[in-house]
């Protein structure tokens, strides 16, 4: 009989990088306060970088990762028993975030036509994560939510197919079209990018 060489707490499982597995239930209360919480702690820090690579600032990521979890919460019986409460999590992201772009532009839309005046674009900056958030920001927003899900969060074309409701095809043609619109504006900022 083989011995276990590691040591973890019962009923948690071990993702990838070594910490918990915040993709399964195990260990979660579904339908309940305290399995919310748990599920709540566990991923709050992997919600907060990918909503902070859509929105580019920390104060909108966190705005983008408290209104997810609110509406994680709201749904949590369903959302726990998720096969993957993770993914799940990340689509209500991922969604939250595009719908709110689309208030966003409406509102812009109407306040210019009002005679209202657009927001000085960003500086730009050297330094390569600022200057490669920046990049991000001027992609539209489900061209940004594409390339994040797609090289950040390392998703296959077909889930992101799936999240985002479009077909592979677009999905492709989009991601290759941004990481064309990344790299131009990298190679001004005399950085480059490579495709793995």
């Amino acid at each position: 009989m083989a011995v276990p060489t590691e040591v973890r707490p019962v009923g948690v499982n071990v993702g990838p990088d070594g910490g918990p597995d915040v993709g399964t239930a195990v260990g979660t209360d579904v339908g309940t306060v305290a399995g919310f919480e748990e599920f709540a702690r566990s991923a709050q820090q992997r919600l907060y970088r990918t909503a902070y690579l859509l929105c580019g600032d920390a104060e909108g990521a966190r705005d983008l990762t408290q209104t997810t979890l609110a509406k994680l919460y709201q749904h949590w019986r369903r959302a726990g028993a998720a096969d993957h409460p993770y993914a799940y999590a990340k689509t209500v992201l991922t969604r939250t975030f595009l719908s709110e772009r689309r208030r966003r532009l409406r509102d812009l839309l109407a306040l210019t036509r009002t005679g209202g005046t657009e927001p000085a674009p960003p500086a730009d900056h050297t330094d390569l994560r600022v200057t490669l958030l920046g990049a991000l920001a001027e992609l539209p927003p489900r061209a940004r939510a594409m390339v994040v899900l797609r090289y950040w969060e390392d998703q296959s074309v077909a889930s992101v197919a799936t999240l985002l409701r479009c077909s592979e095809a677009t999905v492709k043609s989009q991601c290759s079209r941004s990481l064309a619109r990344l790299r131009v504006r990298l190679a001004d900022a005399g950085l480059s990018i490579t495709e793995s």
